[in-house]
């Protein structure tokens, strides 16, 4: 991995460290992977009906926006984005890794 004055590379690399620690392996991901494309997972089409129509004056009210409605979602909401993720990695490994709809 290379890491260019980038804020977020500390944390990479402290996160790459542990799983390295636990012997997990990092496999490679491509910076465009149209099989499972994030925008389509479970989190992404509540939020941007959620903020649709709101305007931010600052960066800053946005984030804090954000916060408030991750801190107000039921830990249910989230397991059943992780449960829908199994069947969703199964049917990318089924298709030999073509697109993966919902």
């Amino acid at each position: 991995m290379v890491c260019k004055s980038s804020p977020f590379c500390p944390g990479i690399l402290s996160i790459n460290s542990e799983l390295w620690r636990y012997g997990w392996e990092i496999l490679p991901h491509s910076a465009h992977s149209p099989d499972l494309a994030p925008s389509d997972s479970h989190l992404f089409g509540p939020l941007k009906r959620h903020l649709g129509g709101m305007a931010f004056e600052t960066e800053d009210d946005l984030i804090s926006e954000l916060r408030n409605r991750f801190d107000n979602l039921d830990v249910d909401f989230f397991r059943v984005g992780i449960n829908s993720l199994l069947s969703r990695w199964q049917k990318c490994i089924d298709l030999h890794g073509d697109y993966v709809e919902k």
